[in-house]
């Protein structure tokens, strides 16, 4: 089976390097038959990969401890849903997953594409295949899945292995199964929108017809990137057991730098659509975020950071990564100086009080976020190599640049909606922020009265209040203008204007769940946090609860022994019934692990986690705190799905055109959204 595999990779990998060689030659030499052939490659590829998938899983279910990576990430009392788990759960898992989610990308937009922009085409298709051609020379020559653990020690080739070390323990958790792929999903499709990008360039195609082609993808992509973060976090929350969500670990900071870019490109790609303006912006974006993914995963699997999700040493593995970024970057950087003249603007600023000057604010803004970010993340790493000592870059130094740039970009959030295009006067200026400005001032009033006292807190809540209500304000006009001509009520009416403009509003929505999430961090001003020494029968106290140490149990099964501990809860007098935070400990690797026990309301949640004393095993060391409005982070990243996925349903109006110019036109021709 193992030589299947490694023969079904080896054979992709040849593969990848004809789609390069068959899709630049036949474009150049002019002919078809070789572009096709290439198009065929790119269906070989994921069908050998498929192969290769299906039989590393196949090992992973039989236990066929043979193979170092079923060795290392399994063994038989693990659950059959963190045996598919354990596929990524390693290095070269990880990177076979990797090739394969890039080989589905590829035929999905070979497929679609195949009578359309035939043109930029092979050029798509060639600069695709060259990623995949990196990714399986690692997995082919590098860090294979189907390596035999014992190679080279003949006596023991027929003996059987009987258990391996298993999953890491902080991999076995739900939202593991899902964040992996899912992030992989996002990190991995921003090649798409960057190779036609790239094509346009090299091609000089006339208008913006990679936009009009990668426009959905890379919301797409976006959407996954923002729900693997999201699940991300999650996991954060409920395993690792510090009371939080997001440490700006590097591993962290790597998934949310393209998050960031990408968000700036679909924001500005509206100023290239409408004015013709930001091509250089745009093309850069675009290319910034496909390359900070690749960087991302050089930290994770070289060791040049340290993290709790990183793994991997800086041995041949980095030097592969290192110089495909270096090459990479370079002949990118190269290839859009060289059609600076072809992206020269066709309209300019007009007035710095415009929506354009709204959404270069917006990206300036979004950069400086990602630059400072990027700048703390590799500052261990440069201080290291320069001086001899890693300087180690601290939460208080992220909150303090990324608060302040949130702030701000919570207030362009608002007053973008409000702003006209080319250029807006004073007096429409003051009508249009009257109303979300009273509503944002009376809400940081009102919280003010009530005790709030941060300043950062007040200002937060305030700018949510101002976002909230523009957006209110954006839907009530057009849904009242629609409502006086047709008479459904107002409901129905935002409902249809919602689908006449499924991009707008949808948007808009989009930034009611941002508005939400942010509430959701503000929280963290109010949260408390309590430790505890206590014996069986002690009581603690964190904000208004009583926590009292019930009793202590311990127990085992085929995977793990367990601690866990019954802690009775109360709450200003009231029973609130009793929680069970728990200590594992993994039999087959000898790992530790923690299993939080949390209680959510949308107002707080109570979090606890304990370890047992090292001088009494039956007294525990309780950590617990109370973290305010937690729960509106989740909430916030379902309104923000439920916006995208308004934006990517077509409008009213676009599908009448479509079905208008199909009619005209013919089956066969080509309709853009």
């Amino acid at each position: 089976m193992e030589n299947v595999g490694a023969l079904a990779i080896l054979l992709a990998f040849c593969f990848a390097i004809y789609a390069v060689v068959a899709s630049l030659v036949g474009k150049w030499a002019k002919r078809p038959l070789l572009n096709v052939s290439a198009e065929r490659a790119v269906y070989c590829i994921w069908a050998l990969l498929s192969t290769a998938v299906g039989l590393l899983l196949y090992a992973l279910f039989t236990g066929d401890f043979r193979l170092t990576h079923v060795y290392e990430n399994s063994n038989l009392a693990m659950r059959p849903v963190y045996k598919v788990t354990a596929l990524w759960g390693g290095m070269e898992g990880s990177l076979l997953l990797w090739s394969w989610l890039l080989a589905s990308y590829a035929v999905v937009v070979t497929w679609q594409n195949r009578r359309k922009y035939r043109n930029m085409m092979p050029y798509v298709i060639a600069i695709i295949a060259t990623v995949q051609t990196f990714f399986l020379s690692l997995n082919a020559f590098i860090e294979s899945p189907f390596k035999v653990w014992w190679a080279g020690r003949r006596v023991l080739d027929l003996m059987e292995v009987p258990d391996g070390q298993g999953l890491n323990p902080l991999l076995q958790y739900w939202t593991m199964v899902i964040h992996p792929p899912i992030l992989y999903l996002g990190y991995i499709g921003f090649v798409v929108p960057f190779a036609f990008a790239m094509a346009s360039l090299i091609t000089k195609q006339p208008g913006e017809e990679w936009i009009h082609t990668t426009r959905r993808w890379t919301l797409t992509v976006w959407m996954f990137q923002t729900t693997g973060i999201l699940l991300g976090m999650n996991w954060a929350y409920s395993i690792l057991g510090w009371g939080g969500y997001w440490g700006w670990d590097p591993v962290e900071n790597a998934s949310l730098l393209p998050w960031i870019t990408a968000t700036a490109f679909l924001h500005s790609v509206m100023m290239q659509e409408k004015k013709g303006m930001m091509k250089v912006w745009n093309v850069s974006l675009v290319s910034i975020t496909f390359w900070l993914p690749i960087f991302g995963t050089t930290l994770t699997r070289t060791g040049m950071a340290q993290s709790v999700h990183a793994f991997g040493v800086n041995g041949p593995l980095a030097q592969y990564f290192y110089w495909f970024l270096g090459v990479g970057i370079a002949l990118t950087a190269w290839l859009i100086l060289s059609r600076l003249d072809y992206l020269k603007s066709e309209m300019k600023l007009e007035s710095v009080l415009s929506r354009e000057s709204s959404f270069m604010f917006n990206n300036l803004v979004l950069l400086a976020a990602c630059f400072a970010i990027l700048w703390g993340t590799l500052f261990p790493v440069i201080s290291e190599a320069v001086s001899g000592s890693k300087i180690t870059v601290g939460k208080e130094f992220f909150d303090g640049i990324n608060v302040p740039i949130a702030l701000f970009l919570l207030l362009l959030t608002g007053t973008g909606p409000l702003i006209a295009w080319r250029k807006s006067s004073t007096e429409s200026l003051k009508r249009a922020f009257m109303w979300p400005a009273i509503a944002g001032v009376s809400m940081a009033v009102i919280l003010a009265v009530f005790g709030v006292r941060s300043l950062y807190a007040l200002m937060s809540f305030m700018l949510c209040t101002f976002v909230v209500t523009t957006v209110a304000i954006e839907f009530y006009k057009g849904a009242a203008a629609i409502n006086a001509k047709g008479g459904n009520g107002l409901l129905m009416s935002m409902v249809e204007l919602t689908h006449r403009n499924t991009r707008r509003y949808g948007g808009y929505i989009v930034h009611v769940g941002v508005v939400i999430i942010f509430i959701g961090f503000t929280g963290q001003a109010f949260s408390t946090d309590n430790d505890a020494e206590l014996n069986i029968g002690q009581s603690t106290h964190v904000g208004n609860y009583t926590l009292k140490v019930a009793a202590l149990e311990n127990g085992a099964n085929p995977n793990y022994r367990w601690t866990r501990l019954d802690l009775a809860v109360s709450k200003n007098g009231e029973d609130l019934g009793v929680m069970h935070p728990e200590r594992r400990l993994y039999i087959a690797s000898n790992q530790q692990d923690t299993e939080v026990a949390i209680r959510h309301r949308l107002n707080e949640d109570l979090y606890v986690n304990f370890r047992t004393a090292e001088d009494d095993e039956n007294k525990v060391v309780l950590k617990s705190y109370v973290n305010s409005l937690v729960s509106w982070v989740w909430i916030g990243y379902f309104v923000v799905l439920f916006g995208t996925l308004i934006c990517l349903t077509p409008s009213k109006q676009k599908l009448i055109f479509a079905r208008t110019e199909v009619v005209g036109m013919g089956k066969h021709e080509v309709v853009k959204d």
